[in-house]
């Protein structure tokens, strides 16, 4: 796939892309401008030298935090996640249980949901999917703690179910145990209006605003402190915060700049090089 558009290249005035570091060689060796957007976390030793070796290659963060353990990369610019921004909304149901939202796996902290929920003595709903590497977790760990209706695991579900289920929620709990580089349950919850409960790792801080869209707390024992909080939040805030920051619109204009200056910046690169 590389190859075919490496060799039509010279048709685009910028290529954009989201594939990793797997295009950096071929393409740091061509003259049409490209960027790539990382997605996943980089603190893997495999990142040092690849990073250290194309050190001049543009790169876009999703995150501040994501960039934190190869400082010296090429970045241009973070520029967060969006959604369309009707995509998601608030719906008119009355909240009575808490949500997670993703996929049950060990660093997302489907384990810790469960016993957050269980002492605060709210129902838990899960809405996530199971992949495959980690189908034997979810044997092992999760099935066991399941008892519905308290503890219900619901299963993967649509964009489309998503406004429903997260606006019946009193909060989306997303008490991870890994540096996630963003987090887009958490701006699918707040397009709803609904409060986050999350554990400071990662990116959480730049996403959930502590006080605001939800609180961003250091263990279980502060998520259930928490949650006794919530009423103090406002959902209609929530959602203006989630119109303010987190659209597709907003996300878009951020790039078009990004694609700007690096088409001008080749442009004058070649007029001096003639």
């Amino acid at each position: 796939m590389l190859e075919r558009v490496r060799r039509r290249a010279c048709d685009f005035d910028l290529l954009h892309f989201h594939l990793d570091y797997y295009p950096f060689s071929l393409f740091f060796r061509q003259p049409t401008p490209f960027v790539t957007t990382l997605h996943g976390r980089l603190d893997l030793p495999e990142h040092q030298s690849v990073f250290a070796t194309f050190s001049s290659v543009p790169l876009i963060s999703i995150s501040d935090d994501q960039r934190r353990p190869v400082p010296n990369a090429g970045w241009v610019r973070t520029i967060h996640h969006g959604l369309p921004e009707r995509l998601l909304m608030p719906q008119s149901v009355r909240p009575g249980y808490f949500a997670f939202l993703g996929r049950i796996s060990p660093e997302k902290g489907v384990d810790r949901a469960i016993w957050i929920a269980q002492r605060c003595g709210v129902p838990l709903k899960i809405a996530a999917k199971i992949d495959a590497v980690d189908r034997d977790y979810f044997q092992a760990e999760i099935r066991k703690r399941l008892t519905p209706p308290d503890i219900e695991y619901i299963g993967e579900i649509s964009d489309g179910e998503k406004s429903t289920f997260l606006s019946g929620a009193i909060a989306l709990l997303a008490p991870i145990a890994w540096p996630e580089p963003f987090g887009l349950a958490l701006i699918e919850a707040m397009a709803c209006g609904t409060p986050i409960i999350a554990f400071n790792r990662g990116a959480i801080p730049e996403i959930v605003e502590d006080g605001v869209t939800g609180f961003v707390v250091k263990d279980e024992r502060e998520a259930i402190a928490a949650a006794k909080r919530l009423s103090q939040l406002c959902r209609v805030t929530i959602r203006r915060r989630f119109e303010e920051r987190f659209t597709a619109r907003r996300m878009a204009r951020e790039y078009v700049v990004v694609y700007r200056s690096l088409i001008e910046f080749e442009l004058m690169r070649t007029r001096q090089a003639v």
